[in-house]
């Protein structure tokens, strides 16, 4: 027999075990006799108060010991009398690459970067050199921006697919069970490679196929249909055709180049809203102090004992303006993100025991199309223009390299040049600007009204131990490709289904991956009938 309960316990209790156990029959008094063990499906913080609590969700044994299952999953062997062309190696891409096996589908999956390991090389590069390989960086390559931009897991797309096939398959490849059960679930960046080498080879041992070092640079549409694509390796220029009549574009928000081939070949696309700002950094044990009501160094330290490094999820209005934080990542490292070289793009990560001294949060204005007026005679990448204006401006003030403009929390709200900065964790280095100046009028004044707000949930948060660093700027595509909502084909082209952030439908790897298992199930659908 299992029964479930909830229980709200302190985070020492939670911590041990025994104690755990002492509560649980304590508070199940006699409803179950044989009382054998127990197994927690669901843990989260409650911390809005002094007295903060861990609120549990728990399986009862009474007649059997419980059992954590790993999730199978079944891949078939895939025919050769279907294929489908993969555009992006990322989790939208992947993911469809694993659904599409599901269905003895064979998944061809083309990407312009490295392999997941090979990209550690060109990253290190950026960090040290300040030397951005346009093919292979952050953004781009084997396991997507995700892969080495953090690794969280929360989403709040849960209407949109199934959430917890995703975590599942993230276990059968590697991932910690715990994912399935912490509210807002984490395998951070050193974890990250290993399982996405680990579903390259499920993919690879069912007869999909792998193309790295290859850009897309045609699409054959003949009568609004696909025909084929033209690829071209990265190394040596060579083409290759791929004749195909069903293609998944599944390339990134960067993917800018993608959007001109679009235009180029006429396939719809259409401008849309996006977010902008900075990213902030602030010494964790500030964070922790305010969200763990902390009033001094001992009391964090004992907090941090039973808790693990705290976060936060900010949002204000200001004038019909969304201005809210974005990826934050507790025990974080800012990270250098530019996919060109003459821009600077920042953007964050943790590891998976999120042990550094500094947390970190992007904090985005939206950008709304009234916004882009000046921008009118770029067309729908009147956005894309926009982002890449900002991005050069960061590469200009922060002396024309991958050092990131910086500025003191309140010294930006104040108007003031900060003479001084604090330690960061950009590896590639900081650089004092007037970002309260630099920044477009709409972001600059909607964030420093915002960041007085914050001040005002979370006292302390506006400070000077605090650095914002520009620009952050690819949380979001300026570009949506329409699509069916029911088939995920495109609304005007037979057999192009775009799909993820790139496509303007995901934001996060979850989301992505729900995105490309839900295409690939209707893709299937089309092909098997």
């Amino acid at each position: 027999m299992v029964q479930e309960m909830n229980l709200a316990v302190s985070p020492e209790e939670a911590a041990d075990e025994e104690a755990l156990k002492k509560i649980i029959l304590a508070t199940l008094h006699d409803k179950i006799k044989d009382f054998k063990d127990y197994r927690i499906t669901r843990r989260s913080i409650d911390a809005r108060k002094r007295n903060i609590l861990i609120n549990l969700k728990i399986e009862i044994y009474s007649d059997k010991e419980p059992v954590n299952h790993i999730p199978t999953f079944y891949f078939h062997q895939a025919s050769p009398d279907w294929s489908v062309v993969i555009i992006g190696a990322g989790p939208a891409g992947l993911f469809a690459a694993l659904r599409l096996l599901e269905a003895g589908i064979r998944p061809i999956i083309i990407d312009r970067g490295k392999t997941v390991r090979e990209r550690r090389r060109d990253i290190a590069e950026l960090n040290k050199n300040h030397i951005v390989n346009p093919d292979s960086n952050y953004c781009y390559g084997e396991g997507g921006a995700g892969t080495y931009s953090d690794g969280k897991l929360y989403t709040r797309s849960t209407k949109r697919g199934d959430v917890k096939k995703i975590l599942e398959l993230l276990i059968f490849h590697g991932a910690d069970c715990e994912i399935l059960i912490d509210a807002h679930p984490h395998i951070g960046t050193n974890k990250l490679p290993a399982i996405i080498e680990n579903i390259r080879e499920t993919i690879l041992s069912c007869g999909g196929e792998f193309h790295f070092h290859t850009r897309l640079s045609d699409i054959i549409i003949e009568q609004d249909c696909i025909k084929s694509i033209i690829t071209h390796s990265t190394i040596n220029k060579e083409q290759k055709v791929f004749d195909t009549d069903t293609l998944i574009l599944a390339t990134g928000h960067s993917a800018r180049d993608i959007f001109e081939l679009l235009i180029r070949k006429n396939i719809l696309i259409e401008a849309k809203p996006f977010a902008m700002g900075v990213r902030v950094e602030h010494p964790q044990e500030l964070i922790d102090s305010i969200q763990y009501h902390c009033r001094n160094t001992i009391e964090v330290k004992k907090a941090r004992k039973f808790l693990p490094p705290s976060s936060y999820s900010l949002v204000h209005q200001v004038n019909g303006r969304g201005v809210y934080s974005f990826c934050m990542c507790p025990g974080g490292i800012i990270a250098p993100c530019a996919t060109s070289p003459e821009e600077v793009v920042v953007n964050g990560w943790s590891p998976s025991k999120r042990n550094n001294l500094y947390a970190n949060a992007g904090v985005v204005v939206e950008i709304q199309m009234e916004d882009l007026t000046a921008y009118s005679r770029y067309g729908k990448f009147a956005g894309v223009q926009y982002q890449r204006d900002l991005e050069h401006m960061a590469f200009e003030a922060g002396g024309r390299s991958q050092t990131a403009p910086a500025q003191r929390l309140t010294d930006f709200v104040n108007g003031k040049f900060s003479s001084t900065l604090p330690e960061s964790s950009y590896q590639p280095g900081i650089k004092s600007a007037p970002l309260h100046d630099l920044l477009p009028k709409n972001i600059s004044l909607s964030l420093r009204s915002a960041f007085k707000q914050f001040e005002q949930r979370m006292h302390g948060y506006l400070t000077n131990a605090a650095v914002i660093h520009g620009v952050e700027s690819r949380t979001s595509s300026p570009i949506r490709i329409p699509r069916n909502k029911e088939t995920f084909q495109h609304t005007c082209i037979k057999g192009l289904y775009p799909v993820g952030e790139g496509a303007g439908y995901a934001g996060g790897i979850v989301s992505a991956a729900i995105d490309g298992q839900s295409c690939a199930e209707q893709v299937a659908i089309q092909l098997k009938g």
